[in-house]
């Protein structure tokens, strides 16, 4: 079984004679002196962090990272600062210590001979076929900066595309959550000390209320049981999910048939299918090997199935626009859109545009969603929580009306 990593701080002074104060995750403290002394740093002072530190804690490299790390690297080339000192200005910048390490590991690999492309796929976890063979493009076509800066921006606006999806999705569940354990609350702790105030008044309760107080004194008695429920069915969800295939597939193709939500994620599908496509080919890279890496960026079996299927089609020596009409997945615009940049030699401009006309249908549909659902979320809480409320204090009402009809008489 492979050690666990640790953090440990460290001072000294790098190969320039400049003074040097960062971070760097090994498996033990001899292991990071012997890296830093690989790479050219006289270590003064080593400590290992503490296990819960806050830089610890946050240590888990992103793809927000990743695309910050190619932001940062294509400013530094566009400004004409050689490769191998870009990686050391970058890696200065960055606040998460994974990441600062993975970032000098690159430019000991690249300082030592090997090419960038080779150097990042020594790192499969964080940089996939596409964006290396994207770099690998550039550096063979010598314009490794412009690539970046195009890398750049793609991982920006589908990182940006995927936060917008996960607010729209993550929204509703979070309101669910609050409402379902703020009504158990009620039921568990607020509606027993309504209810002994009832006993006392020896009148039959209303059915509502009755009902609210059978459905506490159910919770009281197997409140344990609900969330062990809860936690094994959510537990037992996550592991079938990461284990099978085919329940991921299964997933997705459920996701997009749902009413509204469905709706934003075919369309991000369609904008990441045109970004990525408009990226690759952009890059010259050709047709059919930009289909296989868009099939892998697709982000939905029913796109991917799809694309492939394409990809198969035009390798065949089909058209493209002709192939995704068959594909039946693709709206028409974006079909025609493929035809004329086919038509002009244009394609990765119209499927920029594409990519940037969906984008922005899902940024409105995203908002049209959040403004639709505040007043419906809303709307649920009060009936929810209202209607708890009321069902207590029904009984008190009805008391009410009875001494009132009483002194009528």
């Amino acid at each position: 079984m492979a050690a666990a990593n640790q953090v440990f701080a460290y001072e000294g002074t790098d190969k320039a004679g400049r003074k040097v104060k960062s971070e760097y995750t090994a498996t033990n403290l001899n292991v990071a002196k012997a890296d830093l002394r690989k790479q050219g740093i006289k270590v003064s002072k080593i400590s290992k962090k503490g296990g819960f530190s806050l830089s610890s804690l946050g240590a888990k490299i992103t793809p927000g990272d990743i695309a910050l790390f190619t932001r940062q690297l294509a400013t530094m080339m566009k400004a004409g600062v050689p490769l191998v000192q870009s990686f050391e200005i970058v890696a200065d910048g960055m606040d998460n210590p994974m990441m600062k390490d993975m970032i000098l590991k690159i430019r000991d690999e690249v300082s030592s001979g090997n090419s960038f492309a080779a150097a990042i796929k020594t790192q499969p976890d964080y940089f996939d076929d596409l964006f290396c063979n994207l770099v690998e493009a550039g550096e063979n076509s010598g314009a490794l900066e412009t690539m970046l800066d195009r890398l750049a921006t793609y991982k920006e606006k589908t990182e940006a595309l995927k936060a917008k999806i996960k607010s729209a999705m993550n929204y509703p569940i979070a309101v669910l959550v609050v409402a379902g354990t703020v009504s158990g609350i009620l039921l568990v702790k607020v509606v027993p000390q309504f209810e002994e105030i009832f006993a006392g008044f020896g009148a039959e309760l209303p059915e509502f209320t009755q009902l609210v107080v059978n459905m506490s004194n159910w919770m009281q008695d197997w409140w344990f049981v609900i969330i062990a429920s809860i936690a094994a069915m959510l537990y037992a969800y996550k592991y079938a999910h990461k284990r099978s295939v085919a329940i991921q597939d299964g997933q997705e193709r459920i996701m997009l048939k749902l009413p509204v939500i469905g709706d934003i994620l075919d369309k991000s599908c369609v904008a990441r299918f045109a970004r990525t496509l408009s990226t690759t080919f952009a890059a010259g890279v050709p047709l059919v090997d930009a289909l296989e890496s868009v099939s892998g960026a697709a982000g939905n079996i029913v796109y991917k199935t799809a694309i492939l299927q394409i990809k198969e089609d035009v390798s065949s020596g089909g058209q493209l626009n002709v192939s995704m009409k068959q594909a039946d997945v693709f709206p028409n615009m974006v079909i025609q859109m493929v035809a004329i940049g086919e038509e002009s030699g244009a394609l990765d401009g119209m499927l920029d545009k594409a990519a940037t006309y969906y984008e922005e249908m899902v940024d409105n549909m995203v908002e049209g969603l959040t403004s639709l659902m505040e007043p419906i979320i809303m709307a649920f809480l009060g009936v929810v929580i209202g209607g708890l409320i009321i069902a207590m204090y029904l009984p008190i009402f009805s008391m009410g009306d009875a001494i009132g009809g009483g002194g009528g008489h």
